[in-house]
């Protein structure tokens, strides 16, 4: 006869008396972690726990961003990039012809230098609104701001390009035009990839991200956009190591981007989409026809030099403003704010390492 305070299970036999569970079928008490499934219907291993709160899906505040878009002008910021690249690699590229014995190649890049230096600097102040906020820059030296170092590299930089330039030219004091050349030179790589290290400091998903490649990817910009305006300035004799050197450019360009879009994942996408990725293929394009041309046809045409000099500086400007308007889509929308944060935090990398 059955204790009045045992309840009975039918399918298990068993009972829960006052005494405790008597009677179950071994395999049949609850296994705490057993059988729950993972994401996409696999079984987690390790782990018995189950969500019980889906993930939250990212949103802001009335759909509106995260980041407040950068104010910054395309025409001014983009402008900036694209013409100090040109003058800082144009340097190196004039030192190098005035020590191979390439007097036509030098100049024309001095010259090039001077004045694509003179339009990036006049696209900074135009985006600072007054003159007097580019001078105010350069009250203080901070080592750790790339704005403040930025300025002060133009500081030294523009007045050895102008001297190079001009000494050139008249033919007045020849050595201290070497060394103005050769100072030149020397700054010409810092002024050509800083701008990438002043985007990279913001918290602009699309350049922060990408902090590591974004460099490479404008001193090879740079290097194109010289060779390009060599190829149409210089006579053609004088140009073969600057075919080259658009080759290298061009190749270090495109594979530094390349490698930027496969490490960055879903921050790489607005270099993709929209206005941003119509610069980007145009950049790719113009940039390897102008620099095939320039090696296949530059040394024995000069209308083919001076078409495939323009592809190579037209390539570097859809590049730089490319790069422009991908931070400004990745500012606008949340997901390349809140994703890339998430996935750091699950890996256990610091934010923003």
């Amino acid at each position: 006869m059955s204790d009045p305070g045992e309840e009975r299970d039918p399918g298990n036999e068993g009972g829960v008396g006052k005494d405790g569970v008597h009677g179950q079928r071994p395999g049949r008490e609850a296994q705490i972690g057993k059988g729950l499934p993972g994401r996409g219907g696999r079984r987690r291993k390790g782990r018995g726990e189950k969500a019980m709160v889906p993930e939250a899906e990212f949103t802001s505040y009335y759909g509106l961003p995260i980041l407040n878009p950068p104010v910054w002008r395309s025409y001014d910021v983009a402008g900036y990039f694209f013409l100090g690249g040109l003058a800082g690699a144009g340097s190196v590229l004039a030192a190098g012809a005035q020590l191979t014995g390439r007097p036509a190649a030098a100049r024309a890049l001095k010259v090039s230098s001077l004045l694509a230096i003179g339009g990036s600097t006049a696209a900074l102040i135009h985006d600072l609104g007054r003159p007097a906020r580019f001078v105010n820059m350069l009250r203080v030296m901070k080592p750790t701001s790339p704005m403040s170092m930025g300025s002060w590299l133009l500081a030294a930089y523009g007045p050895a390009v102008g001297a190079a330039a001009v000494l050139d030219v008249t033919g007045l004091f020849p050595r201290l035009g070497g060394a103005a050349t050769a100072g030149a030179a020397a700054l010409g790589p810092a002024v050509a990839a800083y701008t990438a290290a002043l985007a990279a400091d913001t918290a602009v998903p699309a350049w922060h991200d990408v902090h590591r490649e974004l460099p490479m990817v404008f001193v090879g910009s740079a290097a194109a956009a010289a060779s390009g305006m060599a190829l149409i300035t210089a006579p053609a004799r004088e140009t073969a190591p600057m075919r080259s050197a658009a080759v290298l450019g061009t190749a270090l360009e495109l594979a530094a981007a390349k490698l930027m879009e496969r490490r960055a994942g879903l921050v790489a996408e607005p270099y993709k989409e929209g206005k941003a990725g119509r610069f980007v293929r145009a950049g790719e394009f113009l940039s390897a026809a102008g620099a095939a041309g320039g090696v296949l046809l530059g040394g024995r045409s000069r209308a083919a030099a001076a078409l495939s000099g323009a592809a190579l500086l037209a390539g570097s400007a859809c590049t730089r403003f490319g790069v422009f308007h991908a931070g400004i889509q990745s500012a606008r929308d949340p997901k390349y704010t809140v994703v890339p944060q998430r996935e750091r935090l699950a890996s256990g990398v610091p934010d923003g390492g």
